[in-house]
């Protein structure tokens, strides 16, 4: 893995941070171009008037000035203790996420994607609760997917829905990998223990091998608390993303060959064995952006698509 602990950053603190001590809990909101000021304004009111929670985001390699300062502008107008790094260049997803443990002061990390928000006024609250109980070492909460008001987005949603929306009782029979980074509760010291593998770059599959790692000395649950996924995908988004996503997925089940008789990897090893197979991902991309097209015909023609870039890779 690579070091990153000498990453140079700036930072930003507001009054409430620096007065703040003896915190339980860090929430913790990488971004790289998304605007994470909805999400850090949605937890300012669940956290009211405590000092023992603070906010911690991430700009990861500052490319828009002017969302920076809109982030810092939030930062400072926030009652709860809340504080910015602003990275010197791009690091990526893990490198970013292992210095966000690094900087938390609190002995709980709590992991959010900046597109996410707060599944309910009682989402701090429920995660207290079960903190107290201190009988696990990380939980995932799972999330929910916004309606789209876009149909640009509506591919996203059904993939979101389908795929990935599972209660705690259905997360468990799968186990740690039905973990994702974007709803993460987990002990620092734990995180610390096990960081994030920056040899994974670009996007995909690091949050996946941090929780097979992890579980292999620590206890790791599935907890119904979900946050709402705002942040939806278009067609071409999603293509672009499960294209580049292939080497991570390769390194995935190199590091974890058990992991090949996943859903996925099977899915990938069959169609790997077609002649030419790749030649029919142009049809796919087609279908899956044909909007007049039954939406689990398009479904099905991004699933064809995510494994044909997989097989390739593996």
């Amino acid at each position: 893995m690579t070091d990153t602990s000498q990453t140079p950053f700036a930072e930003l603190a507001n009054t409430a941070w620096q007065r703040s001590d003896r915190t339980v809990l860090s929430i913790l909101v990488p971004f790289y171009r998304d605007d994470p000021t909805a999400l850090a304004a949605a937890l300012n009111p669940l956290i009211g008037v405590r000092r023992d929670i603070e906010i911690v985001l991430l700009d990861d390699g500052c490319p828009d000035p002017g969302l920076n300062e809109a982030v810092s502008r939030t930062i400072r107008a926030l009652s709860a203790p809340a504080r910015l790094l602003t990275a010197a260049e791009n690091i990526g997803r893990s490198a970013g996420r292992n210095l966000l443990a690094r900087q938390a002061r609190g002995r709980w990390l709590l992991y959010l994607d900046a597109d996410m928000q707060p599944g309910d006024d009682r989402f701090l609250d429920a995660y207290l609760e079960r903190i107290e109980l201190d009988d696990f070492d990380a939980a995932f909460g799972g999330y929910e997917t916004a309606e789209p008001d876009d149909r640009r987005y509506q591919l996203h949603a059904v993939l979101a829905r389908t795929s990935d929306e599972k209660d705690a009782a259905a997360r468990a029979l799968i186990g740690p990998t039905a973990y994702c980074s974007s709803n993460l509760l987990v002990r620092a010291s734990v995180m610390r223990g096990v960081p994030f593998d920056t040899g994974f770059t670009g996007w995909g599959f690091e949050d996946v091998d941090w929780a097979v790692r992890a579980a292999r000395n620590h206890n790791l649950i599935h907890f119904d608390n979900p946050a709402c996924h705002a942040g939806l995908q278009t067609t071409e988004s999603l293509l672009q993303k499960f294209r580049d996503g292939a080497v991570n997925y390769a390194r995935l089940l190199e590091k974890h060959p058990h992991l090949a008789v996943l859903p996925g990897a099977r899915a990938a090893r069959t169609l790997g064995i077609i002649p030419f197979q790749g030649l029919l991902r142009g049809l796919w991309a087609r279908l899956a952006n044909s909007q007049g097209l039954p939406v689990r015909l398009r479904t099905a023609a991004l699933k064809l698509w995510r494994a044909s870039w997989a097989a390739e890779a593996i």
